[in-house]
This record gives C-alpha cells, structure tokens and sequence, in this order.
C-alpha cells in the first residue's frame, strides 16, 4: 500500500494534491531532523503518522495551545510517539558534514 493510499483510508479524504503535500512535507521534516538525504524504510510509518496530524491539525497553525469550554489542549512540534522513534535515526553533525552510508555501504559527507 502507497503513502497515498494509506491517507485516503485513514482520513476518507479524496484531494491527492492535500494529501501528497501533507506526506511530502511530513518527509521534509523528518529528513531535517535526522540529518538525512532519503528517508530509511523504518521510518514510513513515521512518515504517514506526521503527514495525518497535520492533516488533523488543518486551521491550527502556529498554535501551541487551545483551550474551549474548559478542556486545554498543548501541542508539540514532534508528538513523542513519533519524536521517540525518530531519534533513533538521527545522523550527528560534525565539522559542518553529516555521514550517511553510501549504497556500496561506504561512508559519504553530506551537506
């Protein structure tokens, strides 16, 4: 099943344009995050979880937290379901570079 796919099912939502810009942009920040180039197939999950919350949070830009009719909300920039498995994934900086195996498996600077 596609990243695609998977969107409609959870959110029965039928904009392609929406959707595969909520996924690429889930993408984006995930490969920010963990100092990547492409994204390790541990982390598609990850991925689609990201891209449904911001599908969710449609209209709440920028806020960190709401509070209505006595029930207060916080939100955070990586919710710790996903945080916890991402940092796993994390590649260091160092001197400015990132390394990230190659695909013969041999080390290459990145960035």
């Amino acid at each position: 099943m596609t990243d695609l796919e998977w969107m409609h099912i959870i959110t029965g939502c039928e904009d392609d344009e929406l959707l595969t810009l909520l996924l690429d942009t889930a993408e984006a920040e995930l490969l920010n995050f963990t100092n990547r180039t492409t994204l390790p197939e541990g982390l598609t999950l990850c991925k689609r979880k990201w891209a449904l919350i911001a599908f969710n949070r449609r209209g709440m830009e920028g806020e960190t937290s709401r509070s209505e009719g006595g029930i207060s909300s916080a939100f955070a920039e990586i919710p710790a379901d996903i945080h916890g498995q991402v940092v796993g994934y994390r590649l260091a900086r160092v001197a400015g570079k990132t390394f990230e195996a190659g695909e013969n498996n041999a080390d290459e600077a990145v960035g």
